[in-house]
């Protein structure tokens, strides 16, 4: 049997489980931060740079991007997160991984982006 290990864990999340050679990141949002309150690209930016934070944490990149779903509070923002989402993938290896974008409405007022991915482990 394969062990789950499970990485800042609360009473309701994990921020990273890892099982079986896979990474699992709960959703990314950039609460929190001077972006939360800004435009979709700010808030892109910041949502990416805490994935790559916890890619490195859990010893993987994103050049090992296998899936990721991304939720938008509006889908009239996807063409301006489609630019930084592009700007990130760029010189990626691997390639872009297998996505899908939905409209949803986002747990906490003000943002306007959150992102799930899954990962090869190293």
């Amino acid at each position: 049997m394969t062990d789950i290990q499970r990485h800042h864990t609360n009473a309701r999340i994990s921020k990273i489980v890892r099982h079986g050679g896979l990474l699992y990141l709960c959703g990314q949002t950039a609460k929190g931060s001077p972006s939360a309150a800004s435009d979709i690209s700010a808030q892109t930016r910041e949502v990416l740079s805490r994935v790559d934070a916890l890619l490195a944490e859990a010893g993987s990149d994103r050049n090992r991007l296998l899936a990721v779903t991304i939720y938008l509070r509006d889908i009239a923002d996807f063409a301006a997160m489609n630019v930084v989402w592009e700007a990130w993938l760029a010189g990626v290896q691997a390639g872009a991984p297998a996505r899908t974008t939905v409209e949803a409405a986002l747990a906490t007022e003000g943002l306007r982006v959150e992102m799930t991915v899954v990962a090869a482990a190293k």
